[in-house]
């Protein structure tokens, strides 16, 4: 019977960090901190010394970020920012959670790698444990990746309906942020939210031309970095806005059908693994078997 006297030291220790790196992970995952909140606290509580109940909760919440910030390179840190950013900045995966949470998978893989590396010693457990231990670290910048790309799909997609609804809106009468801001409160998707925000910043007093490149460096989007290019020109020379949105729609709809077209294409191509590794083989043992039985039958008679 195993003690845990008997257990290399190496073996205890490995246990030890995996025990500790699971708490650590269940707080990265579950601890989601309003960020309007923090800071509406901080600007509230600015100049002020607390004193109260929640001073050494606030104060061991900014020692944890503190150590998180020391251990991540600050380049990983903008990275996961811009990619933050791109995917719109869902709530539930702040930056300091994605930070906190690349560490504690981190620590994860390195203590199994260990554990594995003492059962069973070798270059390939070591080469493997490593390669473990780096997929685990990239796994948040992975996912939020993987979420911008698809917001940035759906934002082309929205992008040829909300120019029509706008170049509709402009025609009618208002103007052209009058018709983004129709255009943000009819729509329902990333698109409508993007907007909404610029002209949120344009209400705060950000210049437009630095709202609309905002929004084009934002979300990423080709497309969009075209049509806000052409505002952006057509608002420098007085070129009717009418005019270039129109255009742009009718641009946005002729790109999204040759899209449509490009992915058509691409179906019998993709098709055709699967129907030589999967179907092909099934519907030769189903027509050519009985032959190939027979045939067997009538030369060992």
């Amino acid at each position: 019977m195993l003690t845990p006297s008997s257990l290399p030291p190496l073996v205890l220790a490995a246990a030890a960090a995996v025990a500790l790196a699971l708490p650590l992970l269940g707080w990265a995952v579950l601890a989601r901190p309003d960020p309007t909140v923090v800071q509406a606290r901080d600007n509230l509580g600015r100049g002020l010394e607390l004193t109260g109940p929640g001073a050494g909760t606030r104060s061991g919440t900014a020692a944890g970020a503190g150590l998180v910030r020391a251990l991540t390179p600050r380049g990983t840190v903008a990275r996961l920012n811009r990619l933050a950013g791109t995917a719109g900045r869902p709530a539930a995966w702040p930056v300091p959670r994605l930070v906190a949470a690349k560490l504690v998978l981190a620590a994860i893989g390195a203590g199994l790698t260990l554990l594995l590396f003492l059962a069973t010693p070798g270059i390939r457990t070591g080469l493997l444990g490593l390669g473990v231990t780096g997929v685990a670290y990239m796994v948040p910048e992975l996912l939020l990746y993987s979420r911008g790309q698809e917001r940035r799909q759906a934002i082309g997609l929205e992008l040829a309906d909300t120019l029509d609804q706008m170049t509709i809106a402009v025609e009618a009468g208002l103007g052209f942020e009058s018709a983004m801001a129709r255009a943000a409160t009819n729509g329902k998707g990333a698109l409508a939210e993007e907007l909404v925000r610029t002209l949120q910043d344009i209400a705060v007093g950000q210049p437009r031309r630095d709202a609309y490149l905002a929004l084009a460096e934002r979300t990423g989007v080709p497309d969009l970095a075209r049509f806000i290019r052409a505002v952006v020109q057509a608002d420098a020379y007085g070129v009717s806005i009418a005019d270039v949105l129109r255009t742009q729609a009718q641009e946005m709809r002729l790109k999204r059908r040759q899209r449509a077209e490009e992915k058509a294409m691409q179906i019998p191509v993709k098709v055709i693994f699967p129907l030589i590794l999967c179907i092909l083989p099934t519907l030769f043992i189903v027509l050519l078997g009985p032959a190939v039985m027979d045939m067997v039958k009538a030369f060992s008679g």
